[in-house]
């Protein structure tokens, strides 16, 4: 049935040329925002299913994009990617995801795969990248961007994670805390998870403080990984009264075992995390945490691939802003 669907068809029922049908479809980023709408509109209600390789023929371009993220696991990710899924999708390109489980290996097995699947752009998440990566993007005659955090090497969007683990100490410290302890993602691989921690070791620094060996526990991003952190943490000879966590998870694991272990929060134990997902406001008491507008971040990227690829000059480097939530896991400290 989709074969007695043509071009003209759509061309009709969107009121346009074929030429601009064409134009949509080969290059929708040079037609304005509510003609390639319309196009696209009849495109879905029509069905009609153009000849990729033809395409890609004609106009020298496969209108798709390769994003690989760390895991697929969390929803931090899926945010930002679905946003830029969406972005990407209203002009004309579709995305590809991969996940490479925080290894330099498979990433750098899985971009080359995308290269030679042909994507018109790259997007990846950090600056730690395997030496062979690094060299064969150089090499790629194609914009490649990085996300969440900024290297002067590529296209940069992402936040300063620094300044936001910063800031989420700088509220405790406020607080009174002066026993603060930091339960963090696995840093290996992970340039966000070394930064968050030196923010927190720049803040008490700052305080005239030291983040102590004893109170830094490393985990595995989930939930589990908070339990086992706080666990840690409380077994210390002098716990801490604070927690900043490396992300949401983290700390609702944290949040959820300290309140197992008959700990009250706020009251005994601030905890405090860095995302602001829905379970920070969802659970009782609310997470304090940083905001980090992800959503912007996946459409700000995606926006700025198509602008790479239409052959436009990009930023070098954007950061993002972002912002305390102040809820109830976090409170004077004790006496």
């Amino acid at each position: 049935m989709n074969q007695r669907i043509t071009i003209e068809d759509v061309a009709r029922a969107a009121g346009v040329s074929t030429a601009t049908v064409s134009r949509v479809l080969s290059k929708p980023e040079m037609v304005r925002a509510n003609t390639r709408e319309r196009v696209m509109s009849a495109v879905r209600q029509l069905d009609y299913q153009p000849d990729a390789a033809a395409r890609a023929l004609a106009s020298g371009r496969t209108h798709t994009v390769g994003c690989v993220i760390p895991t697929l696991d969390h929803a931090i990710f899926a945010r930002s990617t679905q946003a830029m899924q969406t972005t990407l999708a209203r002009a004309g390109y579709q995305l590809l995801v991969a996940s490479n489980d925080y290894d330099p290996a498979i990433e750098f097995e899985v971009v080359r795969v995308l290269q030679q699947r042909g994507v018109d752009a790259l997007v990846l998440v950090g600056t730690d990248h395997a030496p062979g990566l690094w060299k064969a993007l150089r090499a790629w005659n194609k914009p490649s961007l990085l996300t969440w955090s900024c290297d002067a090497r590529l296209p940069s969007i992402g936040f300063d994670n620094e300044a936001a683990a910063r800031m989420a100490t700088e509220h405790l410290l406020s607080l009174g805390h002066r026993s603060i302890g930091v339960i963090s993602g696995l840093t290996s691989h992970n340039d966000r998870a070394r930064s968050r921690i030196e923010g927190v070791r720049q803040a008490l620094k700052q305080a005239g403080l030291k983040l102590l060996p004893s109170l830094l526990t490393e985990q595995v991003f989930n939930l589990n990984g908070g339990r086992t952190g706080l666990r840690a943490l409380m077994a210390a000879r002098h716990p801490p009264t604070a927690i900043f966590c490396g992300n949401d998870l983290l700390a609702t694991g944290a949040l959820l075992e300290a309140q197992r272990m008959g700990l009250k929060v706020p009251r005994q134990l601030s905890i405090c995390g860095i995302d602001n997902n829905e379970l920070a406001e969802a659970i009782n008491p609310g997470l304090t945490t940083i905001n980090l507008p992800t959503q912007d971040l996946g459409r700000i990227t995606a926006n700025s691939v198509l602008s790479a690829i239409a052959g436009n000059a990009i930023a070098a480097q954007s950061l993002l802003p972002f912002e305390l939530i102040v809820r109830g896991s976090t409170a004077v400290a004790p006496k």
